[in-house]
């Protein structure tokens, strides 16, 4: 989720650049930096935290007259949050910034080694700059040594790049991270990965494709794609509206983050999810040493990521794990021993009742993890230790992406117990690394999928209330479908075990009962469909999502035949946030702000 941005013209660069960087604030961050090219003097400036502490930094620094600068908010991903982490990365006289990861950096670093090149940071991104370098003492120009360095790169980046040789010019490319280039009036060009840093600045802007690279210099502004020929920009007007485009064309925010999964999943696995195992560099390697339990406490949504992944700890790592709510756990005088790994989860790290349980659990000395997404949050500066799930601002009151990041994290920390225990072959640790690397692309919101569910939904507006139901890790999954239903939407709905519908609930049932069936086709897919003809053999409604087609089901939301039952698991995931988006929208409520309810619930 790091911004980009970069200026070239006579403007106080400075501002333009801090000004940028504070429109991206809302994708998250946990250092910034800027560096800025003028009158042949290179400056500067990085901090860890929040933009506050650099704008602090560059209080005294001014600028005169025509110069270049590049910015950056970084979230970590290679090495941890520090100045020295922080972008811009420098060489002898070059700078540069990047988003996305350089996935052969680790052959290229051991390259620019042998040939005598020191590294200061633990990031993929500073082999760049010296890999520009190395070119640019074997070719004629900057930008020939540029192109080489692009050509010899892996992975997915949106890059900008200025050096001493060039002092007129900025070095640009994209592949797979989002970059633009903005032109104002007076000729003056802003780059962002965001259009929101360059509103009110660039009057028309042109959209990088894949493979795209060039320059921008006081002249003239020159694009290449991947095959090497020149392209002619395409300038489009630029809105005027800040909170619009910060919704990236889409209706609501919550639409914009369900179809941002696939971008934050990938970016939460970045540095962890390796070639034959999991690692967090943030985590002491003695954090599970003599734990024989985990005890996962949360509220919320966040409550049903802990619930789904305690099938995944016992399963996969054979853990003992139990799973708490925290408004639940704090009066009921629990037995705490020592021997308890005591995990919190939440989005912002401020929910009141899982603090105060991590409190207590820090009283009665166990070891604590928590897993946020807001650095330096209360839970994570009191936590032993902590794991960020890097899903960025997350603006729509009900959670998605949020979801999102923290059950991959949690599926991941799951596997990495097990490798820690020896609890699992080095087989099924392969499948599930396997799994695991193709969920940006099962995120992926298929629009087939979506106009089927938008349709789908005038069909759901009336009626008694709505049955969530599904098995095993699919339990959590319907009770946080239910939940969605319910913030955003204000109808009734509920989620059970599919197995408990005859203990009780199918009383329930009749046509006007409306039920959500998970139905999996790689976990207990013959024993949910008998639950589910139960209910249909009472007349209740029925909408299955599945892969497979149940022909006594009045609805059917069809997802993509898969090999494991997690990958089902997130494409389910995608289907039941996107029916309790369509639904709330054809009822006429805020789907981004719904009645009653706070995005960070910091009281009792």
């Amino acid at each position: 989720m790091c911004g980009i941005v970069g200026y070239l013209g006579e403007k106080n660069i400075k501002e333009v650049l801090l000004n940028g960087l504070k429109e991206l604030e809302y994708r998250g961050y946990d250092s910034a930096g800027i560096a800025v090219l003028n009158n042949d003097r290179f400056s500067i400036f990085k901090a860890v935290g929040k933009l506050e502490n650099l704008i602090e930094k560059t209080k005294e620094f001014q600028t005169q007259g025509f110069g270049i600068g590049i910015g950056h908010t970084r979230w970590a991903t290679h090495g941890k949050p520090t100045e020295i982490n922080a972008h811009p990365h420098t060489g002898e006289e070059s700078y540069v910034v990047h988003n996305g990861i350089i996935e052969n950096y680790a052959i290229l670093k051991n390259m620019l080694t042998k040939a005598g090149v020191k590294f200061l940071s633990q990031t993929d991104t500073e082999v760049i700059v010296h890999l520009f370098e190395y070119y640019k003492k074997n070719t004629q120009n900057s930008f020939e040594a540029f192109e080489k360095t692009v050509q010899n790169l892996e992975g997915a980046y949106a890059i900008l790049l200025v050096t001493k040789d060039a002092p007129d010019r900025i070095f640009f490319a994209k592949k797979g991270s989002p970059l633009l280039v903005g032109k104002s009036k007076e000729q003056e060009f802003y780059f962002a990965s965001s259009d929101t840093a360059v509103i009110g600045e660039a009057k028309e802007v042109h959209y990088f494709d894949d493979g795209d690279y060039g320059y921008v210099s006081k002249e003239e502004i020159r694009i290449f794609d991947a095959s090497g020929k020149e392209k002619q920009p395409h300038w489009q007007p630029l809105s005027t509206n800040k909170l619009s485009a910060q919704k990236g064309g889409f209706r609501f925010f919550m639409e914009k983050e369900i179809y941002e999964q696939a971008t934050v999943v990938a970016d939460t696995l970045l540095g962890r999810l390796l070639e034959d195992h999991i690692a967090f560099e943030e985590l002491d390697e003695t954090l599970f040493d003599q734990i024989n339990e985990i005890k996962l406490c949360a509220c919320g949504t966040s409550y049903h990521a802990a619930l789904a992944s305690s099938y995944l700890f016992e399963r996969v790592a054979k853990v003992r794990t139990s799973v708490e709510i925290a408004s639940e756990f704090r009066y009921k005088e629990p037995l705490l021993c020592k021997d308890t790994l005591f995990v919190v989860i939440s989005q912002s790290g401020e929910t009141a009742d899982t603090l105060e349980t991590l409190k207590m659990a820090k009283a009665a000395g166990l070891k604590t993890l928590a897993i946020c997404n807001v650095d330096n949050s209360s839970m994570v500066r009191l936590a032993d230790a902590s794991i960020l799930t890097r899903a960025g601002i997350e603006k729509g009151v009900a959670s998605t992406k949020a979801f999102a990041t923290q059950m991959s994290v949690l599926w991941m920390l799951s596997l990495f117990v097990a490798q820690k225990q020896n609890s699992i072959t080095k087989e099924v640790l392969q499948e599930h690394l396997q799994t695991l690397r193709t969920l940006p692309k099962i995120l992926e919101v298929n629009p087939s999928m979506h106009e089927r569910i938008r349709r789908l939904s005038k069909r759901y507006l009336h009626g008694h209330g709505f049955f969530f139901i599904g098995r095993d890790i699919f339990f959590p999954l319907a009770l946080e479908g239910a939940l969605k239903l319910k913030e955003i939407s204000y109808l009734h709905a509920e989620g059970y075990p599919s197995g408990e519908m005859k203990h009780g609930p199918i009383a329930l049932a009749d046509p006007e009962l409306f039920t959500i069936a998970l139905l999996p086709k790689n976990l207990l897919f013959e024993k949910s469909r008998s639950n589910i003809e139960e209910l249909s053999a009472r007349d209740a409604t029925i909408c299955v999502i599945s892969s497979e087609v149940y022909e006594k089901a009045d609805d059917h939301i069809s997802i993509a035949p898969q090999p494991h039952y997690m990958q089902e698991f997130f494409e389910m995931m995608v289907a039941l946030q996107l029916l309790s988006l369509e639904i709330s929208v054809r009822l006429g409520n805020d789907v981004d702000m719904p009645r009653n309810l706070a995005k960070s619930v910091t009281v009792e």
